[in-house]
């Protein structure tokens, strides 16, 4: 190895943003930085990993990589999936990590050896698998952090960093986990920096032309739509309902209002009591009840409750009763109609399976982004609505303008709904690139790294 340089692995690649906000700082540095193997197994990764970064080895499945083949390194960069750990283990009970990822993670390091390595994870895995509600961290956080302390000999610190303080329009809660031979890593000291999400958003661009999308803004003007979702569930102002903008069928301004109150009644326990079942969030009333607090004639009630049943705001069903069954696992909870109660109305609940269900506030930050919901989120674009562009999906991680994603839409969003932040890798590479400045062991007196062959 020539001096001054950091070599490095990057296990489950994903997008390479690890790599990427690392290199970035031992770069600033003055340090040489050498990639000595990628490892990561979905081919559109793959192919994205080729056309941003040079390789000297690029492979596939870490189960398939045996430890000969692995070149000496420095540092080790992973944001490996969370899979639960055993509990009947032949080491330690619960402390045993055979069969999980991680596994893969701690076999590599036991191995090599290296300095130091940088882990990240989903927020969940905090208290994943927790024992008691009291404790700070579950017992798959404490596999890992026995493991890598106690087995394998490194000094170990964990945060959770929100990379809406690293002045990205976005809240992505993710844990980083590092640790070097020679002392901890200092996770604390960030100043927090925000931006809005109109700092990220391009303009001009193509906006959406369909039947849904006319149909909203013929109800609402564009800035009246920031922040807004389109659901049938809770969310208060910030809710647009089905029948707010004639999704289904025509509404009248009294069916409107109907609906808007039936949406709120049917959720009060008083309701539950005078039917006679268990309480649950959403129970169908009868035309009796609902006159109770709608000022019409039952007649005239009647025929706008059937409507908007024909048009599918509204379900005619049983209420639901709580059933408890014992099993073979134990006792079985669940909610059945109760056939015997009378028939009432109900809001026909969930998310709409529509092109968008939510629109986004420039002047506000995006919600954490997720692959599967990415299609269905807009922003606004002049007078129209677009959905939200891999360029800007990008900048919302921090990524360079250079980089690209050279697949399809959905593939590259899937890629980024699992990627990192990079203002916070820069953040944590730069704590560790603290310690090994001030290291007695990392270097040699000609400045060579000790794991060097």
């Amino acid at each position: 190895m020539e001096s001054n340089r950091v070599k490095f692995i990057d296990l489950f690649a994903g997008l390479g943003g690890i790599r990427l906000g690392f290199e970035n700082i031992f770069k600033k540095l003055g340090y040489e930085t050498q990639c000595v193997m990628t490892s990561e197994i979905k081919p559109y990764a793959v192919k994205t990993l080729q056309h941003n970064f040079s390789h000297d080895f690029l492979a596939g499945d870490i189960f398939d990589i045996r430890n000969e083949f692995i070149p000496d390194f420095d540092f080790l960069l992973g944001g490996f999936p969370c899979q639960p750990f055993s509990s009947g283990g032949k080491r330690q009970g619960f402390l045993d990590t055979r069969g999980t990822l991680f596994f893969e993670i701690e076999r590599i390091l036991r191995e090599k050896k290296p300095y130091g390595f940088i882990l990240e994870n989903v927020e969940g895995l905090v208290k994943h698998d927790l024992g008691n509600k009291n404790h700070k961290i579950g017992r798959t956080l404490s596999t890992i952090l026995h493991t890598l302390e106690n087995e394998l000999g490194y000094n170990v610190t964990w945060k959770v960093f929100d990379s809406l303080e690293f002045g990205l329009p976005q809240s992505r809660k993710r844990v980083f986990i590092v640790g070097t031979k020679d002392d901890y890593v200092n996770l604390d000291g960030n100043k927090p920096k925000y931006a809005t999400l109109d700092s990220i958003l391009e303009k001009g661009l193509k906006t959406l032309n369909s039947k849904f999308v006319n149909l909203l803004l013929s109800h609402f003007e564009v800035v009246d739509l920031y922040g807004k979702s389109i659901k049938d569930k809770r969310g208060g102002s910030n809710n647009i309902h089905s029948w707010d903008i004639g999704i289904k069928g025509k509404v009248s301004n009294d069916q409107c209002q109907l609906l808007n109150k039936l949406f709120k009644e049917r959720r009060k326990k008083q309701w539950a009591a005078e039917i006679g079942i268990d309480w649950m969030d959403g129970m169908p009333l009868t035309l009796e009840q609902i006159s109770t607090f709608i000022d019409k004639p039952k007649d005239k009630l009647k025929e706008m409750l059937d409507d908007l049943v024909l048009k599918k705001y509204l379900k005619f069903e049983h209420p639901k009763k709580l059933i408890k069954e014992e099993t073979d696992n134990g006792i079985k909870t669940y909610r059945d109609y109760d056939k015997l109660k009378p028939k009432g109305y109900n809001i026909v609940t969930g998310k709409l399976s529509f092109e968008i269900n939510k629109i986004l506030d420039p002047n506000d930050i995006a919600p954490t982004l997720v692959a599967t919901d990415v299609s269905r989120l807009a922003v606004p674009d002049g007078n129209g609505l677009r959905r939200l562009t891999i360029r800007e999906g990008l900048r919302l991680f921090g990524y360079p303008e250079w980089y690209n994603i050279p697949t399809k839409e959905y593939n590259a969003f899937d890629l980024l709904g699992n990627t990192v932040a990079i203002p916070v890798v820069e953040f944590v590479a730069l704590r560790i690139a603290d310690v090994m400045s001030n290291s007695n062991s990392y270097f040699t007196s000609n400045e060579t790294p000790v794991c060097a062959s």
